[in-house]
């Protein structure tokens, strides 16, 4: 009986601390959406100042912003940059990322490099047919994801300027309200004209026309990185809120079936524990009727 009570109590004790440490990454996680959230709803509104200048620096430029020679080279690869995560505890985020990376680029027939942002997508993704190559270290906070921008941007120039790529995707997931996240697919280059007709189609926030004065094509160019920094920065930001968000309600989970383990070893300590102390009421008054039947005084 000891043995058992005891055994009930080390493992109370023990889902206690789980339930202590749960709760401490449950806040952890909560506070990280916040700052994610607030960097992707700020990025929205700079991303579309962005795009509204690409729109016209564009609409007064006649020829492609890259030359049509230069647009696509089938025997050149593409590159997709995909961000996961670099911890665990957050449910099938990383997996639904890896399905999502290989149904979409299964259609691409030109050889295709996968770059990863993170550890643990990157181990998804040995396990497919894909060929991997730079791997990125994912950043823990705000001011760390201009440094990896940095980086990735720099990897894509490189290569461009050797002609060894032509397109770019950008994989992550993104917050989206009902599911926490949902998979994301950008193509950030080429800047061709697919890319030019769909930002010029944009309608003009107001009545006056733009007009860019003096260096149109250094404006353009500006403007351009800006665009490959923003679109690649929100996607890091998206990915984070939304790797945050999942393990807070992967945190949520966890703590209800604690709630509901340290419920069911309460009551079965002290359904124990109760009984041992009926079994001893028992043993007195079975004594004392044995006693007081034998005419002990």
């Amino acid at each position: 009986m000891s043995d058992t009570t005891a055994s009930l109590s080390r493992k109370i004790g023990t889902a206690g601390d789980l339930q202590s440490v749960v709760r401490t990454m449950k806040a952890v996680a909560a506070s990280s959406i916040g700052q994610y959230e607030s960097a992707v709803r700020a990025l929205d509104d700079y991303y579309r100042t962005v795009q509204l200048g690409l729109v016209a620096c564009l609409r007064e430029i006649e020829r492609p912003v890259v030359p049509a020679q230069a647009q696509h080279r089938e025997t050149a690869a593409t590159a997709a940059v995909v961000f996961g995560s670099d911890q665990g505890l957050i449910g099938q985020f990383n997996d639904v990322m890896a399905d999502f990376v290989v149904k979409t680029l299964l259609d691409l027939p030109v050889q295709k490099t996968v770059w990863t942002v993170g550890e643990r997508i990157r181990s998804r993704l040995t396990e497919t047919d894909l060929r991997l190559g730079k791997s990125f270290i994912l950043p823990g906070s705000i001011g760390a994801i201009t440094p990896l921008v940095g980086q990735i941007l720099i990897e894509i120039e490189t290569l461009r300027e050797k002609a060894e790529i032509a397109q770019v995707y950008v994989f992550h997931n993104s917050p989206h309200t009902g599911v926490i996240y949902n998979p994301t697919c950008q193509r950030l280059l080429p800047l061709d004209e697919v890319w030019r007709n769909e930002l010029t189609a944009m309608a003009w926030p107001t009545k006056n026309l733009p007009e860019v004065m003096n260096g149109g094509a250094t404006t353009l160019l500006a403007f351009v990185r800006e665009y490959l920094f923003v679109s690649l920065f929100r996607a890091c930001a998206e990915s984070l809120a939304s790797e945050n968000a999942s393990r807070l309600a992967a945190m949520q989970r966890a703590e209800k079936n604690i709630d509901e383990l340290l419920e069911d070893l309460n009551r079965s300590f002290h359904r124990l524990r109760q009984s041992g102390i009926d079994e001893e009421l028992f043993d007195v008054t079975s004594g004392f009727e044995r006693e007081a039947l034998h005419g002990v005084p």
